[in-house]
């Protein structure tokens, strides 16, 4: 079983996600220079949400991080244990996974679960004398790395199970990404703009030598652009990497509908305020067949007449869908619903109108469990 959602996303002007010379990533789509946000921008978008808005509790998240070592130093130093010990003993645990450090640092970033950070510590301290002493001889204790490793299991955390992980020495420990996440690019053609900009020093004086002119100039580079976003969970794979719990499965896919519909990057956002939310959301549960509706978009939208980029954006959606249901059926699909502020008609079947995002969730969620019986 499968959850989808199309987003329709308009947003003032902005630099969201931004290539390595800081100015807003494009792609090339239909022959047109488009607008783009990375799907690793929105990932990270989603698992900071998870987070900040308390929409699942903090040991059922992950760290990307490379400060294992610190992390662990933390864990022992709260149950009492002396500084240099707790760093030795964090220094025993990581090399006895079989993972290296280089200036107190794992070399390459570790996607853990809270749980198995916890659970690393707990091993740590019931082994300390073994661990510590192992260090000493330069001997890896096979039985201690086993049951190491073992920890290493997902620790139940949602964002990892939806997201995967890859451990390049630790193969074995790879979860497999139950998300599919699009890079989100614009219905429409979009050129970059620079702002010239200068910054005042209040305390220049008229007289001084450089005179009284700004105390810093510069250019930034933005656009503003109506974006299609889309993803979809592979609910079984999700129910998998969670060993198999399907009521947390569930709260997973809510949790991650949620963070598509609300999450933001928060690219240079003190510096533009791009607060702009959804105008559209379609959330489909399907059996099997996944669609993106990104060719509905092969044709730069452009406005004309009395209609707005981000409506004619919705309608070319729509319509697409709609040629894709003709075209291939919708035998498959168990539930299609639709939450927006956009004046459409004729929505093709069978796409509902939900009057709230609420609703739309409650609704798909409700098609999933159904589903699932």
């Amino acid at each position: 079983m499968f959850v989808e959602v199309h987003v329709i996303q308009n947003y003032a002007l902005s630099n969201l996600n931004r290539d390595d010379t800081g100015a807003p990533k494009t792609c090339d789509f239909g022959g047109a220079r488009r607008a783009r946000i990375s799907s690793q921008c929105l990932k990270r978008a989603v698992r900071t949400y998870f987070r900040e808005e308390e929409v699942l509790p903090s040991n059922q998240l992950s760290y990307r991080t490379k400060l294992l070592k610190e992390a662990l130093v933390q864990r022992f130093t709260v149950r009492g244990m002396g500084g240099e010990e707790a760093g030795n003993l964090a220094v025993a645990v990581i090399e006895q996974l079989g993972l290296k450090l280089d200036k107190e640092k794992t070399q390459y970033l570790l996607l853990l679960g809270e749980q198995e950070i916890d659970r690393l510590a707990m091993l740590g301290l019931d082994h300390k004398d073994v661990l510590l002493g192992g260090k000493k001889s330069g001997k890896p204790d096979k039985a201690l790395q086993t049951q190491l490793l073992a920890a290493l299991d997902g620790g139940e955390a949602v964002d990892l199970a939806l997201f995967g992980r890859m451990i390049a020495d630790k193969p074995e420990k790879n979860v497999d990404a139950a998300v599919q996440m699009a890079h989100a690019f614009s219905t429409h053609a979009v050129s970059t703009e620079f702002d010239f900009y200068s910054a005042v020093d209040d305390l220049q004086r008229i007289d001084a030598e450089e005179g009284a002119g700004a105390g810093m100039l510069g250019t930034t580079l933005y656009n503003s652009a109506c974006y299609y976003r889309y993803a979809n969970v592979d609910v079984d794979q999700l129910r998998t990497n969670l060993g198999g719990n399907a009521a947390h499965a569930e709260t997973a896919v809510r949790a991650f509908l949620q963070g598509m519909i609300h999450a933001v990057p928060s690219g240079k956002q003190t510096a533009s305020a791009a607060q702009n939310p959804p105008a559209l959301i379609l959330v489909t549960v399907r059996e099997k067949g996944l669609w993106s509706l990104a060719n509905a978009f092969a044709k730069p939208i452009r406005p004309t007449g009395g209609d707005d980029l981000i409506t004619l954006s919705g309608k070319a959606l729509m319509a697409h869908f709609g040629q894709l249901a003709k075209m291939y059926g919708t035998d498959e699909i168990r539930y299609a619903g639709l939450a927006t502020y956009l004046d459409l008609e004729d929505l093709p079947s069978p796409v509902v109108a939900e009057e709230s995002v609420k609703a739309l969730v409650d609704a798909a969620m409700g098609a999933l469990a159904a589903a699932g019986r």
